[in-house]
């Protein structure tokens, strides 16, 4: 008889005749656990059932159980885990630092699924044969990623990438080594000025970091509208309202695609628009709102700021056959000012690599258009310096009581 189990099974029992929500009601749970691993401990040293080894260690088993992800709460609370990864019951990995590694953790195809149907209970997404995929939000703000059988070969597949909001600001970031400080004040200037930015990068770049703290140099006076796909972003202004996407119902019927909601936030008298991340049509509608003065930021995946820029102008080609690379890449050059591109290095840590600006010209190559890119700071002996460029719209940093020389000069030694 195991002492742990017997322990959960009475937990479990009160759970239910008392009505408790163990994911919402972590704290109800544990003081319920601690109360009944107290009780047990009495009736064990009287009766023939066996002691509890580590009474200590009991309690967060058993909350780990009931209230968190079991097996995979210790990676959830170790604050150096930055992503989990389940490929097949024994291949749950982790990424510590950039870095993955193949844990110890083993668990059963059963297990699997009750954890993936318990972290969905919450978000009221699904995944089954018909949705073969899912993205949904914890409770944490975490993000999950499922894909089940048969699009996967065997096994289910499942992404937990961990909210942690390392930085809050750009001065944070300037602390962590990811921006230079004259980069940081250019940065900041161009978000009041009302600049139109693209944040561009690989796979946990630090993309929606970066976003976040640019966000949160917005003036306050503001109203905000953000559209994601899932909850991600955490601006701290006063006057925000944030929009998610929503799954299509068993009859395929109600699905919200983030196209429709940057639709929707131009009806909402948005002062700026934030787009989590563009991936489809839905770069067309935002491409309009900037281009009819209502400025914004995204993150876009890209290799490189003006990769970025190539694919700004090839996306909204999804939107329909009727619109067309003439339209878009004008488009594109008037409407964008600023794309940031970051970049995780060998050791792990993640860095702004470059900073462009688009002045809003565009050139016939001979192969097509091509739109115009400067360099503002640039990438060079290992270090984020000022390059020769200078942004759009100068009188725009003017009127935000900017002096754009003066500004940049103060960056020119890196």
């Amino acid at each position: 008889m195991d002492a742990v189990a017997v322990v959960e099974d009475e937990v479990r029992e009160l759970i239910r005749r008392r009505g408790i929500d163990p994911m919402t009601e972590p704290s109800v749970v544990r003081a319920l656990v601690e109360e009944v691993v107290h009780a047990y401990d009495d009736r064990s040293l009287t009766g023939d059932l066996p002691p509890l080894a580590d009474r200590a260690a009991a309690i967060q088993d058993i909350c780990d159980a009931l209230s968190g992800l079991g097996p995979l709460q210790r990676y959830m609370d170790d604050p150096q885990v930055e992503e989990i990864w389940i490929n097949a019951p024994g291949r749950v990995f982790v990424a510590r630092a950039g870095r993955s590694e193949l844990t110890s953790t083993i668990l059963g195809e059963a297990q699997i699924r009750e954890l993936v149907e318990r972290m969905l209970k919450a978000s009221g997404r699904r995944v089954d044969f018909s949705t073969p995929f899912v993205d949904a939000t914890l409770i944490d703000g975490s993000r999950l990623h499922v894909v089940i059988p048969d699009v996967t070969r065997t096994h289910w597949a499942v992404n937990i990438r961990k909210f942690v909001l390392t930085a809050h600001s750009l001065d944070e970031l300037v602390a962590r080594g990811t921006l230079t400080p004259a980069a940081a004040r250019f940065l900041e200037a161009s978000v009041v000025a009302g600049l139109n930015i693209i944040v561009a990068g690989g796979t946990q770049a630090g993309k929606t970091t970066l976003l976040n703290c640019l966000a949160a140099a917005i003036p306050a006076r503001e109203r905000v509208i953000s559209c994601e796909e899932v909850f991600e972003l955490r601006i701290p202004l006063p006057d925000v309202v944030a929009m998610q996407t929503r799954q299509p119902s068993l009859e395929g019927t109600g699905e919200i695609p983030l196209r429709r909601l940057v639709k929707e936030a131009l009806r909402m008298r948005p002062s700026r628009i934030i787009v989590g991340e563009v991936r489809h049509e839905e770069c067309l509608d935002l491409l309009l709102a900037f281009n009819a003065g209502i400025p914004g930021m995204c993150t876009i995946h890209a290799n490189s700021a003006r990769e970025a820029v190539a694919k700004m102008c090839t996306l909204p080609l999804l939107a329909g056959e009727n619109v067309s690379h003439a339209f878009v890449v004008p488009t594109v050059a008037r409407s964008v000012d600023l794309v940031i591109h970051t970049k995780t290095d060998s050791t792990g840590r993640r860095r702004v690599q470059e900073i462009i600006g688009i002045p809003g010209r565009v050139e016939d190559s001979g192969n097509g258009l091509v739109i115009e890119t400067v360099d503002i700071f640039s990438w060079r002996d290992g270090r984020l310096v000022r390059a020769e460029g200078f942004p759009p719209h100068p009188e725009w940093f003017a009127a935000a009581g900017y002096h754009l020389p003066e500004l940049l000069d103060s960056g020119a030694d890196g």
